[in-house]
């Protein structure tokens, strides 16, 4: 057999299994069930890789309370950063609070959500004073840094 008939032989036999796996061009429903023959493979099991971020919290006890029933919320900011990590403090709505910074960088001490502001100078301190009247979860942050330095929870 030459090597132009056996390629004709082969394209014949392929063209039969073609029409048979098509089930012969019929849509009847008399069609005898055909059986389909599948290879599958398995990929390999995944390689999870996991990364854990750690972020320096405290949890504080209640805020100071001055003479005058302000609750007062000190943070001291050393090298840019909250001292013992983010400074988390509770307080009730209705309560007066002295947010108290000392920072040995200059920048703006912003409290979002109140929209409450003050500048503080490298080696100074700033106060916040203000009266928790929305209640929530409020962010403090070194406004140009971008850094988080306090967690505030107004409870109702």
């Amino acid at each position: 057999m030459t090597s132009r008939s056996s390629r004709s032989l082969a394209a014949a036999a392929l063209a039969a299994l073609v029409l048979l796996v098509a089930g012969c061009g019929g849509d009847s429903t008399d069609a005898a069930p055909t059986t389909e023959t599948v290879a599958t493979t398995t990929a390999p099991d995944p390689v999870t890789t996991t990364a854990t971020t750690t972020t320096a919290t405290t949890t504080e006890p209640e805020p100071a309370t001055t003479p005058d029933g302000a609750k007062t919320i000190t943070i001291v900011v050393k090298n840019a950063a909250p001292e013992g990590g983010i400074k988390r403090a509770t307080v009730k709505k209705g309560d007066s609070v002295n947010l108290v910074i000392h920072s040995d960088v200059e920048d703006e001490v912003h409290l979002h959500g109140y929209n409450f502001s003050a500048d503080v100078a490298a080696g100074g301190t700033a106060t916040i004073h203000f009266v928790a009247n929305v209640p929530g979860r409020f962010e403090a942050e070194l406004e140009q840094r971008g850094v988080k330095i306090a967690d505030l929870t107004v409870t109702p």
